[in-house]
């Protein structure tokens, strides 16, 4: 026998013990400096626009997830083949190990923020399947090794067959008894991570300010409540997330600041405190990602309460040449905003809260960055430390080095919300609604459009802020057959929607939604 099964389940296991041995002292290092989560986010900033843009697309939100998958598969393959070729005198899945190992410290210690101790979590690991790699090698090697010879009497010979089934059979055991170890060790490892860097417990302590300046009451007018319409506030367990972090940045608020730095008369920190001493506004604003397709749903509403991004940065004082402000987050990613749109008056907030709660985790908590009518890639700096006040020909953000547009304004866009595509209709009056953008310019109309046929005007809900999208709807008299459905808006500076149909890059998609649907 050659023992290929065993020596793959070996290779298996032994990766396995990698990932939760790396877990186990990542979460005294640090989450990001675990090996899986160290080389995704090398991977998510070296990706090409148009694959990420395509993962995006067919993935949404979950695009982390489906990638940690794809790394799982392939690290279970390599693991497999490691498995397979190693021999004593012929270590070629040690060596496969190994190379990881220095890959994925070297992905580790060169992550924002990061030290020398993030390449432990890896080298630790590495180091424990390397041994258990080779343990099970010796063991597979061992219990299918050929007898020398096959002269013994026939009672000797079923005797050593049973052995070597007996032997087998230890082997598989002991590698079982390996994965239970490498499981222990995975969640041992998450468990105290949450437990000892987790920010839960403190986030659901925390005691948001009573804003001086509150949202104006919503108008019940505003919400149609149309089954199959999305609710004029986005309930945050439903808001889109797109971020390159992996891992969601733990941060505490006894350890955060905010600097306000670069082209300034003086240079200014404040930490959690010092922004609970001063007047907070709440505001309902419309986050929109510049990924977001034609009709697409990365796109939420909000009641945030912060700070005004004005007022901290006119404390710092501006140069007059300056005209960009270089957001930066804890885990290094960067946005760069035009100064002006920080500071003309529109409600450019340093958000603390969102929806009558502390920030969620995931949506950057304790702060991050929400600018009206402009797009998050330029704007929305989630777990935000750093306000660097420059130039557009002196710095550029991690998404204008890739190719995208330095500006970021929001385009006027709409999207239909029911019916929904592909569905089977009865005959009769039928609802079409959706909502309508054009953040920081409000949405003055929108039509619909059935067939080719000529544009109809739909009743348009009422609008709490201009910075917020707008419900509408359309009563749709259906007759039986095939029917496509189509909308456009127009702003309240009288500009419609663009019809020209372009992708997302490099500054928003375009385009008018459509839907089919079928009467019977």
């Amino acid at each position: 026998m050659t023992g290929t099964g065993p020596r793959i389940a070996g290779g298996m296991v032994a990766a396995g013990l990698v990932v939760g041995v790396a877990e186990l002292v990542a979460a005294v290092v640090g989450a990001g400096s675990a090996p899986l989560a160290a080389v995704g986010a090398t991977v998510v900033d070296r990706t090409p626009d148009a694959v990420r843009e395509w993962a995006i697309d067919a993935f949404g939100t979950n695009d982390k997830v489906v990638l940690f998958s794809i790394m799982g598969m392939v690290a279970a393959v390599v693991a497999a083949i490691a498995g397979v070729v190693e021999r004593d005198g012929r270590p070629l899945g040690s060596i496969v190990f190994a190379v990881f190992g220095i890959v994925a410290a070297a992905a580790a210690v060169t992550r924002p923020g990061a030290s020398w101790t993030w390449a432990l979590p890896t080298v630790i690991g590495v180091g424990a399947g390397i041994v258990a790699l080779r343990w099970s090698s010796r063991r597979v090697a061992a219990s299918t090794a050929e007898p020398a010879a096959r002269i013994e009497s026939p009672p000797a010979a079923e005797i050593s067959d049973t052995t070597s089934r007996v032997d087998r059979r230890g082997v598989m055991r002991g590698i079982v008894g390996v994965g239970a170890l490498a499981a222990a060790a995975g969640v041992t490892g998450r468990v105290l991570g949450v437990r000892t860097r987790g920010v839960g417990a403190e986030r659901a302590a925390v005691r948001l300010p009573v804003p001086n300046s509150p949202a104006p009451p919503i108008d019940p007018a505003a919400d149609l409540r149309i089954p199959g319409l999305a609710p004029y506030l986005t309930p945050n367990s439903d808001f889109y997330r797109i971020d390159t972090a992996l891992v969601v940045p733990q941060v505490s608020v006894d350890g955060w600041s905010l600097r306000i730095h670069g082209m300034v008369d003086r240079e200014i920190r404040l930490g959690y405190a010092d922004l609970a001493a001063r007047p907070a506004v709440e505001r309902l604003v419309t986050l929109t990602c510049v990924s977001n397709p034609v009709g697409g749903d990365l796109i939420g509403n909000a009641r945030w309460l912060g700070y005004r991004l004005a007022e901290l940065i006119a404390e710092a004082g501006p140069h007059p040449d300056a005209d960009m402000v270089l957001s930066r987050s804890v885990d290094g990613f960067t946005a760069g905003s035009p100064l002006t749109a920080l500071t003309d008056g529109r409600d450019a907030l340093l958000a603390v809260g969102m929806n009558g709660e502390p920030l969620p985790v995931e949506h950057g908590y304790p702060a991050r960055l929400v600018v009206p009518g402009l797009y998050g890639y330029v704007s929305a700096t989630k777990w935000v430390t750093e306000l660097e006040i420059t130039r557009f020909d002196r710095a550029q953000a991690y998404w204008t080095k890739r190719g995208w547009s330095e500006r970021g304004p929001i385009k006027t866009g709409t999207r239909i919300d029911t019916p929904g595509g592909g569905r089977e209709l009865r005959p009769g009056r039928i609802p079409v609604a959706g909502v309508a953008w054009a953040q920081h310019r409000g949405i003055t109309a929108v039509e619909v459009q059935i067939d080719g046929g000529p544009w109809q005007s739909a009743r348009l809900a009422a609008e709490p802020s201009i910075d917020t999208w707008r419900q509408w709807t359309y009563d749709w008299d259906a007759t039986p057959g095939p029917h496509t459905i189509r909308a456009r808006a127009v702003d309240e500076t009288g500009r419609p929607q663009t019809e020209e149909v372009r992708g997302v890059l490099p500054d928003g998609a375009t385009g008018y939604p459509a839907v089919s649907v079928r009467v019977g």
